[in-house]
């Protein structure tokens, strides 16, 4: 797969998880098939809305919609979350190494104003004498 198939994907998958609502309804499909019926009994939108919605996490490959005669269940279909974590991954090492490096930083601070407090310590107890 080239990477600009990827970053479409990637995209369409980001697109369909930026509503919260399409976000409720995976975590919903997480625990197993339903129907749309089902999937929009929690929702204060109209069934035309949930199917919109539904489009969307179907279009971005996030869900398939079956047909058992009067029965139209959603199931979640996991993968394309695969390629949002790898993404997200990649950036959480990232910013693992910026914080390690951030840390090592304040760590040098600390330590250089703790050497300093000592050296003004030791001037004022010298003044003293």
């Amino acid at each position: 797969m080239n990477a600009s198939m990827t970053a479409d994907h990637l995209s369409a998958t980001f697109a369909a998880l930026a509503d919260p609502t399409r976000r409720a309804i995976l975590a919903r499909l997480a625990s197993g098939e339903t129907s749309v019926l089902e999937l929009a009994e929690p929702f204060d939108i109209s069934l035309p809305a949930v199917s919109k919605h539904l489009k969307v996490l179907q279009r971005a490959g996030l869900i398939e919609r079956g047909r058992e005669a009067q029965w139209r269940p959603c199931r979640l279909q996991a993968t394309p979350l695969k390629g949002v974590a790898d993404w997200v991954e990649y950036y959480r090492r990232y910013w693992e190494e910026s914080f390690d490096k951030l840390e090592s930083y304040l760590k040098d601070l600390q330590r250089k104003d703790k050497i300093q407090h000592i050296h003004r310590k030791e001037k004022r107890d010298e003044r003293k004498k």
